[in-house]
């Protein structure tokens, strides 16, 4: 087997890993989700969704950026001065736990001002108890991140995608059977934050994951922050593209419009779940190869991971596209259906980011921390910018509109970079005929205008979809060596003869 299948299927694996997880965390946070929608008016609900944004906003600037920049780091540290990976980790932990403190003091204190940019006096009690989340959070995702940057997948999975949801989820079901305040679902936020982090600590003691000592190593320290703060500034940045539009129609309209807009935007959300699996062990695998100088290992890996993901994502966007009013009527409820034509905006703009595979990690992985925070900036200024000009004529839709065009600008235009920086790029042409055939089958069935009743009509037509889809690319002969090579690693590892291994050897 060669580097590069080697590569793909420690990224498979831990992809495959990280999936269920994420497939478990977004089943319990769309449950908690529907519950509190149903459970609360449309206007709580929103609260609600403003406060999370401004308390994630807080929690951006918290971290430093060392949460995108710790994975790259541990990697090349154990490439090249394995002895100070505990210094690094102790400096970030240290950094992070103190500005978090900082950001909470300043969202209590700061919390009615902030109520009064969105002419919303319930935001100023709800960022008041949110804001004690903070801390918890940071350094839950601070220890995620060690624990990426050693190519584990575990800690994530275990405590991030399946107890603290369950946790949350538990006490929101509790409130709303009890019928308890609205101010409860903050607290039980809070609350969730805690009891997460507090078994994740006691889990890396317990194994020993690293060492909790306080090392105060200034050069590491400065070294790591020049690193990490243009990435914090571009996650803001990035933030500030996915989430001014609810911040912006909370502005122009009213906490209902919010509420309506945020059945639609956590669905697009979910049309990356495959790009975000395959970039938790990314960075570290990719870092790595790239510390060697192998360009063209690292070239071909990102075009056969961006070709699955392609294909691994379509069926999701093909839902949400072709039949957006069944799909949020089945989550949020009837009184819900006005986000439909935003949902389908919204899954066009993620489904771009997808479809160019991991251009801004591969510029981490290069370096190129300054090019993805001026390619954030002009996207955000660009979504700012369509935002003020679209929400007041066209409300929702206006404000789906600025978010997928800034998506497509970003992608473009970090695309772009890595290109020329590396030459690398994700066309290689058995993905061309993939991506041909996606676009014609799509073109067709939404020519046709279907209408379906309900979700088993739109699973039954997307699953003849699918079937036809993998028909032509195996006609088409869309198949790489690397492919054949997971399949063979899967039936390896399962212990069966998968005969299709055979059938696609014979096609090609």
């Amino acid at each position: 087997m060669n580097e590069v299948s080697h590569a793909l299927q420690r990224i498979a694996r831990g992809t495959g890993i990280v999936f269920a997880g994420t497939i478990i965390s977004m089943f319990f946070g769309f449950i908690s989700r529907a519950v509190i929608a149903r459970y609360l008016s449309v206007g709580e609900y929103g609260v609600f969704n403003l406060a999370l944004t401004v308390l994630n906003i807080a929690l951006v600037v918290s971290t430093l950026g060392l949460q995108n920049a710790l994975p790259r780091e541990i990697a090349f540290y154990k490439e090249r001065e394995s002895s100070r990976i505990m210094d690094l980790i102790s400096m970030a932990l240290i950094i992070v736990a103190l500005n978090s403190l900082i950001w909470t003091k300043v969202l209590i204190f700061g919390a009615e001002n902030i109520s009064q940019v969105f002419n919303e006096e319930r935001l100023v009690y709800a960022l008041k108890i949110m804001a004690f989340a903070l801390p918890f959070s940071a350094l839950i995702g601070m220890m995620i991140s060690i624990s990426q940057g050693f190519g584990r997948v575990r800690e994530k999975v275990y405590f991030q995608n399946i107890l603290y949801p369950t946790v949350f989820l538990v006490l929101v079901v509790g409130g709303a059977f009890l019928e308890l305040s609205f101010t409860y679902v903050f607290f039980a936020y809070v609350v969730a934050q805690a009891l997460t982090l507090l078994v994740l600590t006691f889990d890396v003691w317990k194994i020993k994951l690293f060492e909790f000592k306080l090392s105060f190593n200034m050069k590491i320290g400065k070294k790591l922050l020049t690193f990490s703060l243009p990435l914090m500034l571009g996650g803001i940045l990035i933030f500030v593209m996915n989430w001014t539009d609810t911040l912006m129609l909370g502005y122009y309209g009213t906490s209902e419009v919010v509420g309506l807009y945020n059945a639609a935007t956590p669905l697009a959300r979910l049309i990356p779940i495959f790009l975000n699996s395959a970039a938790f062990l990314y960075p570290p695998i990719a870092a790595s190869l790239y510390a060697k100088d192998r360009l063209k290992e690292l070239k071909r890996t990102y075009q056969i991971l961006t070709k699955w993901i392609f294909l691994s994502t379509l069926p999701i966007f093909s839902v949400m596209f072709l039949f957006p009013e069944v799909t949020i009527g089945l989550l949020f409820g009837t009184k819900y259906l006005p986000a439909s034509q935003a949902l389908r905006i919204l899954a066009l703009g993620s489904m771009f980011h997808t479809f160019l595979g991991l251009n801004g990690l591969s510029l981490v992985v290069i370096g190129e921390t300054r090019f993805g925070l001026k390619s954030s900036s002009v996207s955000a200024v660009l979504n700012v910018i369509l935002n003020a000009l679209l929400i007041p004529s066209y409300g929702i839709e206006g404000a789906a509109v600025a978010t997928a065009v800034s998506y497509l600008v970003a992608n473009i235009l970090n695309s772009w970079k890595l290109y020329q920086k590396t030459k690398i790029h994700p066309f290689s042409w058995n993905y061309v005929k993939s991506l041909a055939i996606s676009f014609v089958l799509l073109g067709l069935l939404q020519s046709l205008q279907l209408k379906v009743p309900n979700i088993w009509y739109a699973v039954l037509i997307l699953v003849v979809f699918l079937i036809l889809y993998l028909l032509l690319v195996l006609l088409s002969k869309s198949i790489d060596k690397e492919d054949i090579d997971l399949l063979a690693s899967i039936e390896k590892k399962l212990g069966v003869n998968l005969k299709i291994i055979k059938i696609i050897r014979k096609i090609i």
